[in-house]
């Protein structure tokens, strides 16, 4: 059986836009995470952050995730997704997770600003201290890391494919 692509790492390393990619060339399915939690919930990220929480939204995002029945896709998850223990176990579960690595001042360029883009970051939380807090954790899961530093889209595809074909 082929295994997932799990992609994961900060908001704006590109997980959704490498992903799609990488399920066109490999004859994959491409799955966003977020949209499966929006979809189960029948409410937008923003909105169940706004009613549950921060610790709500990643006791949500946990269950959810660690009940997901996926073959064959690359699978792009949130950034907060290496808080839920049980959904990182289901997603490593016949997977290769991939940690799109990229360095904070460009990730900080990248991402404008954070409160449009809807990123689960405490209050009185730097994006800096998000960054820092959260590494160890992607570096903790990670089969594979793909450092992203002055690459394109079509180059981090590039890597990626090179790293993963001998792990399938």
């Amino acid at each position: 059986m082929k295994k997932n692509i799990v992609l994961i790492g900060m908001p704006g390393v590109g997980k959704s836009t490498v992903g799609v990619i990488l399920a066109k060339l490999m004859g994959y399915k491409f799955v966003d995470t977020d949209l499966i939690i929006q979809e189960q919930e029948k409410k937008l990220l923003k909105e169940i952050i706004a009613e549950q929480g921060i610790d709500g939204f990643i006791e949500t995002e946990n269950r959810i995730l660690s009940h997901l029945d996926i073959k064959e896709a690359v699978i792009a998850t949130g950034g907060s997704v290496v808080y839920g223990s049980d959904a990182m176990k289901k997603l490593s579960k016949n997977s290769i997770v991939v940690y799109l690595k990229l360095d904070y001042n460009k990730l900080k360029y990248r991402l404008g600003n954070i409160k449009n883009r809807g990123v689960v970051i405490r209050d009185g939380q730097s994006l800096s201290g998000l960054y820092k807090e959260r590494v160890p954790l992607y570096e903790k899961y990670a089969d594979v890391t793909i450092d992203e530093n002055g690459c394109n889209v079509e180059k981090t595809v590039s890597k990626l494919l090179a790293e993963v074909n001998g792990l399938l």
